[in-house]
């Protein structure tokens, strides 16, 4: 009976169940409770923003904030002006009581 549960892929055949094989290529779930606030898209989509603010830091970029939206509005000024935001120049606010 051992190896009769195992994945089509297995290499082995030795498991004693479906879910043995599994946990022995490592297979695991990616946040799959939204009930619970876990959501994987929402926990990529993080990920990626904090990735883009990182890889704009090493660059010398000093964007506004980590939302993606103002890494990459940070990256294209600095490309447009040919000097890092943040560091080298930022742009001014709009003027309060004028």
């Amino acid at each position: 009976m051992t190896g009769e549960r195992c994945t089509s892929g297995c290499r082995t055949k030795d498991h004693d169940s479906y879910g043995a094989c599994l946990q022995s290529k490592g297979v695991k779930t990616y946040l799959a409770s939204p009930s619970k606030g876990l959501d994987g898209t929402a926990q990529k989509k993080w990920d990626a923003e904090l990735s883009a603010y990182a890889n704009a830091r090493k660059q010398g970029i000093q964007p506004d904030g980590t939302t993606m939206q103002k890494v990459t509005a940070a990256i294209k000024a600095s490309d447009k002006v040919g000097a890092a935001y943040g560091r080298d120049f930022n742009v001014a606010g709009p003027m309060k009581g004028a």
